[in-house]
């Protein structure tokens, strides 16, 4: 039997190297091992507890799927699907709801980071906070367990949320019989959390992220914002603690990667490491990017490979949740 490995990415935002290292090229390479069945999805739902601007959302959800078709997601070999296409999800989020202490939820990293802030700066815990990004855990725990999801490539900072899932799963299961499978999660241990131009996290909350489709030039602009230090050019520097190495390796070929290492060992200036770095991506994202820009032109070719998706999926979650709906005593057929 297959496993089944789930990756979703929210449109808040366009994609960027963060989104792409931590989530889509994990998520891409499990997909392409014969052991896995995997499913990929457009977490629009979840991006509603930010945007609320129709166009805006029509716009970034269409830029996720483009997005990953345009990196090299085969829906032929996959379950690719839109959130909000899939009913069963809300519904499942409902139930497990009613299997959540709100004491979780207290302690979830997005609401616990903005309720400090708003007390830091003297306002109530909750100022700001909607009852979407309260129970956002919930939610994305019903993403992940009605596709009984054995596998979720994850950021660092969103281990927390597949730890919640495994809390709520095992809660049902201690009151209904094994019902759900307990995920787990895999990290890309090297990029666990990837620095931004600014050196901290790159987050769209920070503005210090490169678009991962951005055009060539501006591209280039923004590679050369990224802050290092003031060393001189002769001087050794240490890749395992350089972003301008981590993004070379990520998207250069291994023997390119080791011959850059060298040269940092050796000795390279920070302006010859960036251009190195934009033609390796440059070159790398040629192509993604033409496909991207096709796709974005094509809305109804981007929609019926959705909805073709989402079909797939509720073969999978229809009779999954009647199963669950039966344990719990809704459904009595």
């Amino acid at each position: 039997m297959k496993k089944q490995v789930l990756t979703g990415i929210k449109p808040t935002g366009k994609v960027h190297l963060g989104n792409y290292i931590g989530a889509i090229k994990p998520a891409l390479e499990l997909a392409r091992q014969e052991s896995y069945q995997p499913a990929y999805f457009v977490a629009d739902y979840h991006g509603l507890t930010k945007i609320h601007n129709k166009e805006e959302m029509n716009e970034l959800s269409r830029g996720i799927a483009a997005t990953w078709l345009a990196l090299g997601l085969d829906p032929s070999k996959a379950i690719f699907y839109r959130q909000s296409d899939v009913p069963e999800i809300f519904e499942l989020s409902w139930i497990l709801a009613c299997f959540s202490p709100k004491g979780l939820m207290n302690r979830a990293h997005a609401y616990k980071a903005l309720a400090e802030g708003n007390a830091q700066a003297g306002k109530e815990a909750d100022t700001g906070v909607n009852m979407g990004l309260f129970t956002y855990p919930i939610l994305m725990a019903s993403d992940i367990l009605l596709f009984q999801t054995e596998v979720v490539p994850v950021g660092k900072d969103q281990i927390q949320h597949v730890e919640i899932a495994r809390d709520i799963a095992e809660s049902f299961n201690h009151t209904y019989g094994v019902t759900f499978t307990l995920p787990h999660y895999i990290v890309e241990k090297e990029t666990a959390v990837l620095p931004g131009l600014d050196g901290r996290k790159m987050s769209k909350s920070y503005n210090n992220t490169i678009p991962l489709f951005e055009e060539p030039k501006k591209l280039q602009k923004l590679i050369n914002k990224i802050k290092t230090d003031s060393s001189p050019p002769a001087a050794p520097k240490n890749p395992d603690d350089s972003i301008i190495f981590s993004l070379y390796k990520e998207f250069a070929s291994e023997a390119k990667a080791d011959e850059m290492k060298n040269r940092f060992q050796s000795g390279i200036g920070w302006g010859e490491a960036k251009k190195e770095l934009f033609e390796v991506m440059n070159e790398f994202l040629e192509e993604p990017r033409e496909k991207y820009r096709e796709l974005m032109d094509s809305p109804e070719k981007l929609n019926e490979i959705l909805m073709d998706g989402a079909e797939k999926a509720r073969k999978k979650t229809r009779p999954f949740l009647q199963e669950v709906k039966r344990k719990i005593g809704i459904l009595h057929s």
